[in-house]
């Protein structure tokens, strides 16, 4: 979440603006508030309508951290970031009762039209779906299919080549007595391994790994940037505050269906070349596209948009 003193100040701006109206049209009712609020976790100092945003920095993982050194209490802190209540868990104790005691009420995400307009609709993405029947199948189905103790096995020998190549290119830069960035190596190895595991052992094809690779950090950069519309949901009626984010959005999502709609294709015309056969080539490999296409039948509400989603 980053803010620039610009963004700052445009907020306590729209804050003060909005405080005096309410002042002016509203009344008391204080005592009731009060007493909800003997309900819930501390919560520091918060400024009108914006609540704790200024509270939170460039890295707000440190931020929450020192926040909640001194005011937590038993693990747990209110944050009014904008208008949306957020819960700060800090302690193991508290985490085990979020996570494990009370899981089945936490476990949903709240809606975002970010991830609606990126990922086919929130509702669908298994990481950003409601707790729900969707949500059960779609876990079932990765469970059970995708991310399997035999389907990691099987994955070994791509993993070993994929280690080959980047070995190769480190020889390469070594005898060419060319300083190796790891970071990037590493990164690029990370990447290239999924985008096998997706796609298929050819994909490399129309440099097809780096345009993933492009299009995951766009998606890094959209979901998790700093959008007005998430801690003011209101304003998400206000078209012109977020058309230029909308288009990046769009943008970003009209790529991703090409790509993927050109990788499914290639599965579905030519199976042979994949190697597939009921999801497995003959080195025993098959990426997730091929699974997907051959459970089809198994799981009916499958469409191609969830084959695309996950």
């Amino acid at each position: 979440m980053q803010q620039t003193p610009l963004q700052l100040q445009a907020l306590l701006l729209l804050s003060l603006i909005i405080l005096l109206l309410r002042l002016a049209t509203t009344g008391g009712g204080g005592s009731s508030k009060q007493a909800k609020a003997k309900c819930l976790p501390p919560s520091p100092p918060a400024l009108p309508i914006i609540g704790h945003l200024h509270l939170v920095g460039d890295l707000p993982h440190v931020s929450l951290r020192s926040l909640s050194r001194t005011h937590a209490a038993d693990g747990l802190m209110l944050l009014h970031l904008g208008s949306v209540p957020n819960l700060v868990v800090s302690s193991p104790r508290a985490a085990q009762a979020v996570m494990r005691t009370n899981d089945h009420l936490f476990a949903s995400r709240p809606p975002s039209r970010i991830a609606d307009a990126l990922l086919y609709g929130w509702s669908s993405d298994i990481a950003f779906s409601p707790y729900g029947e969707h949500w059960r199948q779609a876990r079932r189905l990765v469970t059970t299919h995708l991310f399997t103790v035999k389907k990691v096995q099987l994955f070994r020998i791509a993993r070993q080549q994929e280690v080959k190549v980047v070995i190769s290119r480190i020889r390469e830069a070594a005898a060419a007595s060319v300083a190796v960035d790891l970071g990037e190596v590493v990164n690029t190895y990370a990447n290239d391994v999924v985008c096998r595991a997706v796609s298929g052992k050819f994909f490399r094809a129309e440099g097809r790994n780096k345009m993933f690779r492009e299009l995951i950090e766009e998606n890094s950069a959209l979901v998790g940037g700093f959008h007005m519309e998430d801690y003011f949901p209101r304003l998400a009626k206000v078209r012109l505050l977020h058309r230029f984010v909308r288009n990046n959005v769009e943008t970003t999502h009209k790529r991703w269906d090409e790509l993927l709609e050109a990788i499914i294709r290639d599965h579905e015309k030519n199976p042979m070349h994949h190697g597939r056969e009921n999801g497995v080539d003959e080195q025993g490999e098959s990426d997730f596209i091929d699974v997907l296409l051959s459970v089809q039948q198994e799981f009916h509400g499958i469409t191609r948009d969830h084959i695309k989603l996950w």
